[in-house]
């Protein structure tokens, strides 16, 4: 793999004071489709106890991943869904929904998961919310010879010379697949994403050992990797990766970018300061509507 750019997730806190680790860039936009990773991985209630309460987004795509734990999630539209281990959610939220996730109060094994944002194209961000889960129908699972396990979140993967894996969730915008590759001490796993213009990856756990040809575009970033890094890859070479002595765990991302100029604030993700005051305009107008009691 060829190593484009780095970053470090950074300490960071949202909700009711739940505690993350946050990769994020809605300035330069260098994860376009992606705009945002935000993990949360702790044993300790106090961490994450307060939760997620109601808010609204528009303009963007929310896709929330649970690795252990859970949250129960609210929307205006009427869904009520419990998120658990190994489920994923997808909140297509277009012109407005008001959410909330909340930690499940039987999840008393601490909570790692995360939530990612993409961003939406213009021509997209006032049609009608959509949502979808994988509650009811498992996410497919390939592994290969070397000792990987990659499990296919969003969109469709396969590692080199396998057959393809298909998540139950597939019109995330721009294109967009997730995937977790979960690799062993030591193993390894090689996948060709030539067809996707955007692809990174975020390591969660355990090491990334650089190989021989894993170089940075500057020569200048290390072969080896540890937790919290997220790395943008040259998606025209093969993926080669290989863990550490205590394996790895990480997130893999690949898209088309929209390569749309963005205005930010807060939850809202438009196209002009003109959409995003008039996004806040019609929240505190009462216009993206209420979660049922």
């Amino acid at each position: 793999m060829r190593v484009i750019n780095q970053f470090s997730a950074r300490p960071a806190m949202d909700g009711d004071g739940v505690n993350i680790r946050r990769v994020a860039d809605f300035n330069n936009t260098r994860f376009d489709p992606f705009l945002m990773l935000d993990e949360i991985k702790s044993d300790d209630k106090q961490d994450f106890i307060g939760g997620f309460p109601p808010h609204p987004h528009r303009g963007i795509e929310t896709f929330t991943y649970i690795k252990k734990g859970g949250f129960e999630h609210r929307d205006q539209l009427g869904n009520v869904k419990a998120i658990r281990a190994k489920d994923v959610q997808w909140m297509s939220t277009g012109s407005g929904v008001i959410h909330s996730e909340m930690p499940l109060a039987d999840a008393d094994e601490g909570l790692h998961g995360f939530q990612i944002w993409v961003n939406m194209p213009a021509n997209q961000k006032m049609r009608p919310a959509r949502y979808e889960d994988s509650s009811e129908t498992a996410n497919p699972e390939s592994t290969n010879d070397k000792g990987a396990l990659l499990r296919a979140l969003a969109g469709n993967w396969a590692f080199t010379g396998q057959s393809s894996i298909s998540a139950p969730i597939q019109d995330l915008a721009g294109e967009a697949a997730i995937a977790d590759l979960m690799l062993s001490p030591e193993a390894m796993a090689e996948l060709q994403l030539d067809r996707h213009e955007f692809v990174g990856l975020y390591l969660y756990e355990g090491t990334l050992i650089g190989n021989n040809d894993a170089q940075s575009s500057d020569n200048t970033l290390p072969n080896d990797y540890s937790a919290g890094t997220y790395l943008i890859l040259d998606s025209q070479d093969l993926l080669k990766l290989q863990a550490g002595p205590d394996g790895a765990g990480l997130l893999l991302f690949a898209g088309q970018p929209i390569k749309e100029k963005i205005v930010h604030m807060g939850p809202f993700v438009m196209n002009t300061q003109a959409e995003i005051e008039q996004t806040i305009k019609d929240y505190q107008e009462g216009r993206f509507g209420e979660i049922p009691l």
